[in-house]
């Protein structure tokens, strides 16, 4: 029972929550002003705008390809979800549909618009769902090009907002792609949330003394490693952790603190496979915060 409330109840639970905003945010903000959003979702935005035809109906018509290639690919979760979100999200479109927007004031339309779709399609994401199916063909395009998803989706939308700017005026383009900004940022810090992994290299002449301080204040262990200056032939400590995003000020004072001549280097993550946490199961022991790759002896 357990397992099916951790795979499904809650899933699509918060599934059916950013369903839900992200009808909102098109249909109370965006729709009304003719500012689009990216993807399959602007594709059927832009055909409802000319044809009057119920968007919910075409971003299902448009997207259902597309959810059969993430079938074959992704499996059979991820179609039931994406099937789930695609189904409750048309149904809110056309439920919202009547009602009045909430605000006149178009850039309060772009903020809060952008900000309430990037939460909605966070949650999808997060959760196993998705709304748009050019993530998929852009997935699968990216294997066969020396373009990332990212840069192929971010293509994809440059089209649609210059075919926009085309139909609607470059105001209506120009707005759309503040709105997508502001959308992508928001879905990346929903997906990923605070806990978004930082990689931290640390060299310094204090390494021990630094990594048993990450590990008391922060939990976290370190990789040490040597190395040596090239210049100066000295010889360095090399220390290697992965923290999140909100411990970045902490680890930095505590690298100030230890060694201020200390040279370091911040990097984003884009994925963590594993634990890289280490609880402190005993204040009387001491802690195994740096951990050491030695050479096996024959």
């Amino acid at each position: 029972m357990s397992k099916i409330f951790k795979q499904w109840i809650v899933p699509l639970f918060f599934i059916t929550a950013g369903a839900v905003l992200a009808a909102f945010a098109l249909e109370e903000f965006l729709v009304p002003f003719t500012i689009l959003d990216g993807g399959i979702v602007g594709v059927s935005m832009i055909i409802s705008q000319l044809s009057r035809l119920p968007l919910g109906i075409l971003t299902i018509i448009l997207n259902a390809p597309f959810m059969f290639i993430g079938f074959r690919r992704l499996g059979k979760r991820f179609l039931v979800k994406a099937i789930y979100a695609q189904v409750v999200f048309s149904s809110c479109l056309g439920f919202f549909e009547n009602l009045n927007p909430v605000t006149e004031q178009e850039i309060l339309v772009v903020v809060f618009g952008g900000l309430l779709l990037g939460i909605g399609v966070g949650l999808i994401l997060r959760y196993g769902g998705c709304l748009d199916g050019t993530e998929i063909v852009a997935m699968l395009l990216s294997h066969h090009m020396e373009f990332s998803v990212g840069q192929i989706v971010l293509f994809f939308n440059i089209i649609i907002y210059g075919v926009a700017g085309f139909l609607f005026g470059v105001d209506r383009a120009l707005y759309s792609l503040l709105t997508y900004f502001i959308t992508s940022k928001i879905i990346d810090i929903v997906e990923n949330g605070m806990e978004q992994g930082k990689s931290v290299m640390i060299i310094t002449d204090h390494g021990e003394d630094i990594a048993n301080k990450i590990y008391s204040q922060l939990g976290r262990t370190c990789t040490s490693m040597e190395g040596k200056g090239l210049v100066s032939n000295g010889k360095k400590t090399v220390l290697y952790c992965v923290i999140t995003r909100v411990e970045v000020p902490a680890i930095k004072k505590i690298i100030s603190d230890a060694d201020v001549s200390a040279f370091v280097t911040i990097s984003d993550i884009s994925e963590i496979v594993g634990s890289h946490i280490k609880r402190k199961k005993s204040t009387a022991a001491k802690p195994a915060a740096v951990q050491r790759s030695k050479p096996s002896k024959k």
